[in-house]
């Protein structure tokens, strides 16, 4: 088993934590960080929730690519919502990032995230055939 640690250019690096682990094996699988609506320095993306719904599946789909991966592989999506936000707006405006591409999927809504300023974070697991 080989395990490698993904951290693509567009996303913010931080010496903590991996963005993705993508374990291989007999087929390989990819377990995408939690992710929050940020740009690649690092910096919350303006607009609320709906905005930053969009930007964390950008970023969830940008750890997908560096695995060699797309949103058909994902067989589970957690996303985290902070208490008293709109999950509508948020569902509606991370539709156009991620299409129709049904999974097992949790939502939640929670007091607070780790990042004071994020409103959202969507980690993902995926299988990528070899």
């Amino acid at each position: 088993m080989e395990i490698e640690h993904l951290n693509p250019d567009s996303l913010h690096r931080n010496p903590a934590f991996s963005q993705g682990v993508l374990v291989r094996g007999d087929h390989d699988t990819l377990y995408v960080g939690g992710q929050n609506g940020t740009d690649a320095s690092g910096a919350i993306v303006p607009g609320g929730i709906g905005a930053q719904s969009a930007q964390a599946m950008r970023n969830v789909l940008a750890v997908l690519e560096a695995a060699g991966a797309d949103q058909s592989n994902v067989v589970r999506l957690a996303i985290l919502i902070v208490h008293g936000e709109d999950l509508q707006e948020a569902f509606e405006a991370s539709m156009p990032v991620w299409g129709a591409h049904a999974t097992a999927i949790t939502g939640a809504h929670v007091a607070a995230l780790a990042r004071p300023d994020a409103l959202v974070e969507v980690e993902a697991i995926a299988a990528i055939p070899r």
